[in-house]
């Protein structure tokens, strides 16, 4: 007799494949619309509260349900709280000028 022995194959031939990673969907829409919110509120007369406060909201969401995208959403959160205040500034000075407006002129 030998003292070959053959081995045994492999139990399994091929590594299974790793479960796809799950996109962080709700800081990705956080930063589109702090993004969005800022760019409205420069340039579209304060337009951009309402995605501004979209964009903290979802923000917060994407805090407390994933984590592993921070940069994402800090970046929607920082971004919201902005469009929101650069839209209350536009508000005011809005307001001003109509007051101001409407005070000099002579009827």
């Amino acid at each position: 007799m030998s003292d070959y022995q053959p081995t045994p194959p492999p139990s399994t031939p091929y590594a299974s494949a790793p479960t796809p990673a799950k996109s962080p969907i709700l800081s990705i829409l956080s930063l589109i619309f702090g993004i969005l919110g800022v760019l409205l509120s420069l340039f579209l007369f304060g337009t951009g509260f309402l995605p501004g406060a979209a964009a903290v909201v979802l923000g917060f969401l994407g805090r407390r349900k994933e984590p592993q995208a921070k940069g994402m959403w800090l970046t929607g959160i920082i971004t919201g709280f902005v469009a929101i205040a650069i839209a209350i500034v536009v508000w005011v000075v809005l307001a001003a000028i109509v007051g101001i407006a409407g005070a000099s002129s002579n009827y």
